[in-house]
């Protein structure tokens, strides 16, 4: 039998760039002993789906910012020193304004690549907290926040309050009238805080609005507080996802115990390293051909102006429409205060309790079902129904605010009154959100119930066939194994059964009230449901029995039907490894 190489063939020697990146690595692994590391981080597994790139978008957009924010830290001058401006833009030639506008000024015409820059940054920060969001989302429909990664969602959030206060601060710090507007909204809010409110305003500005300090001190938290404790939150963020190794869609031989997927190195390390740059040349590309904040046009900040089409950046918008929707006449008088409740409610009630529900999801959540098992596996979103259509109200009322954040714009370019329209988006508010969770909760229903149908009976063929005896059928195509194990390995989820709250002496028993709160708080969210297909059902239904008239199943039976293992009844067998994947 011939061979390709014989085993007497001697090696060529190393070259003498390997011998010294081996001594190198040598060196570093005696002292450090990173060696075991590597070895250990590089054969991490990680499964293959689009939705996991969002939060690698959030990362490589985060990395571009640095860089350019980096370069813009050169020549931005944080200073309110009043000057007068000399320079190509002759439309501002002459004009008072603040060091830091002027600055910005000489840095979008007078420093080569200046505006390219500043328009890489500033879309960077926009596709920052975009990818942020959806890749939050993503997580919260997936049901990926839950044990044992309740406290990196919490991190995850942490991260986009941070990257929100990070744009806001970055907005403000040319000192236009657009982000000065923003800022004299940002201290209205704060001053409708009682009691503390004119305390932290006077802290924040120095002193009365504008004040001297504002920008030096939005200067040193843009570029040094805030993106500090991003990187340090997203190396903590990505700690906790090696250590709990990553979650894995639902699918033929994905289980809590394992992980399908691509080792790190060297698949995922190709990849990840060409789509940094492919979201690089993006950003720079839409930076080159698309203008954003042109500041020229706006002006020095002047606390007179205040123009149509004056609106924050996509991601606080929703607060700007929270204010504009709110009646003006909410206000009412407690001894010698004023409460505006106009202000306090849409800028500060409201968000609060929102971003407060966000953050303690995974934890009602898991006070609503009581299960402390750890999951690894992702929920398909239509069977967690009541979830699924929690999201979509959310997402609607965040859609409603938007939309009321541009009132304005949308009432000039389609020629419609204001007043309707503030109208129309203020009873929007209410019953959009509400419309949304009913239609969702029902889409996820239909959907959970054609799973069931397909597993019965098969896919339709369109294909009609006649007995002898005169009946006509259509021919249904049975679904193979591994369609059959996406369609019924999620777990029934019911409402919680808790004990009575009296026991048989007739003594109340301790903690009554703790499980009757989570036995309505389960009742909320799984008393509407569709039970999966149990191996019972489907054994009829291939007989061409009453499966619909059959009782539930029994944990055994559901026990049978996912685990996977050998026999008659065995409904979603585990397929064999494929070239290419890899288990851990």
């Amino acid at each position: 039998m011939s061979t390709l190489t014989s085993p007497s063939t001697p090696s060529a020697p190393p070259t003498a760039g390997a011998r010294a990146a081996a001594a190198t690595a040598d060196y570093l692994d005696q002292r450090t002993g990173i060696g075991g590391a590597v070895k250990e981080f590089a054969r991490k597994i990680f499964p293959d789906h689009w939705s996991f790139l969002l939060g690698e978008i959030a990362l490589y957009s985060f990395v571009v910012l640095l860089i350019s924010g980096t370069f813009l830290t050169m020549f931005f001058v944080p200073s309110m020193t009043e000057v007068h401006y000399h320079g190509p833009w002759a439309a501002m030639d002459g004009v008072q304004m603040s060091e830091a506008f002027a600055s910005t000024l000489r840095l979008s015409f007078e420093v080569r690549g200046g505006l390219l820059m500043r328009q890489i940054h500033h879309w960077a920060a926009l596709i920052f907290m975009a990818s942020i969001v959806t890749h939050m989302m993503r997580v919260f429909f997936t049901g990926a926040f839950r044990k044992p990664r309740e406290l990196n969602w919490l991190v995850g959030f942490t991260l986009m309050i941070l990257g929100l206060l990070a744009g806001f601060s970055g907005y403000s710090l040319p000192d236009d009238v657009l982000s000065g507007n923003g800022l004299r909204i940002a201290d209205g809010v704060a001053r409708a805080i009682p009691v503390l409110g004119s305390y932290i305003s006077f802290g924040l500005f120095g002193g009365e609005f504008p004040g001297t300090e504002l920008i030096p001190r939005l200067f040193t938290v843009h570029i040094l507080l805030i993106p500090a404790l991003i990187l340090a939150l997203i190396g903590l963020h990505l700690l906790m996802v090696v250590l709990h190794k990553h979650t894995q869609y639902p699918g033929s031989g994905r289980t809590d115990k394992n992980v399908v997927g691509y080792p790190l190195f060297p698949v995922y390390v190709a990849k990840a390293g060409g789509f940094f740059f492919v979201v690089f040349a993006v950003i720079a590309l839409m930076a080159a051909t698309m203008t954003i904040n042109p500041v020229w046009n706006y002006g020095p900040f002047d606390p007179s102006i205040v123009g149509a089409g004056a609106q924050p950046d996509w991601y606080m918008l929703f607060l700007e429409g929270g204010l504009r929707l709110m009646p003006g006449q909410a206000e009412f008088v407690i001894g010698q205060y004023t409460v505006s409740a106009n202000i306090l409610v849409p800028g500060v009630v409201i968000p609060g309790l929102l971003f407060t529900v966000l953050a303690l999801w995974p934890f009602i959540e898991a006070f609503a079902t009581g299960d402390k098992r750890e999951h690894h596996v992702l929920d398909r979103p239509r069977n967690a129904p009541f979830r699924t259509a929690f999201g979509v109200a959310f997402l609607t009322a965040f859609m409603v605010l938007l939309l009321a954040g541009s009132n304005d714009l949308i009432a000039t370019h389609f020629h419609l009154s204001i007043n309707d329209i503030t109208w129309v988006l203020r009873f929007a508010l209410f019953i959009a959100p509400a419309l949304a969770f009913w239609i969702t909760k029902r889409i996820c229903l239909s959907l959970q119930r054609k799973d069931r149908e397909l597993v019965l009976h098969g896919h339709e063929t369109g294909r009609i066939v006649r007995f002898a005896s005169g009946e006509y059928i259509e021919v249904h195509k049975p679904l193979d194994a591994h369609e059959r194990w996406l369609r019924v390995q999620h777990e029934p989820r019911r409402p919680l059964e808790i004990e009575p709250a009296e026991d048989a002496r007739g003594v109340r028993r301790k903690g009554y009230r703790t499980d009757a709160l989570r036995q309505r708080l389960s009742r909320v969210f799984y008393e509407d449901r569709v039970e999966p297909v149990t191996p019972a059902e489907l054994a009829a239904a291939q007989s061409h029995g009453a499966h619909d008239a059959l009782p539930a199943a029994h944990d055994e039976q559901r026990e049978e039907l996912t685990a996977g293992s050998a026999g008659t009844r065995h409904l979603a067998p585990e397929p064999e490894d494929t070239e290419g994947t890899h288990r851990s």
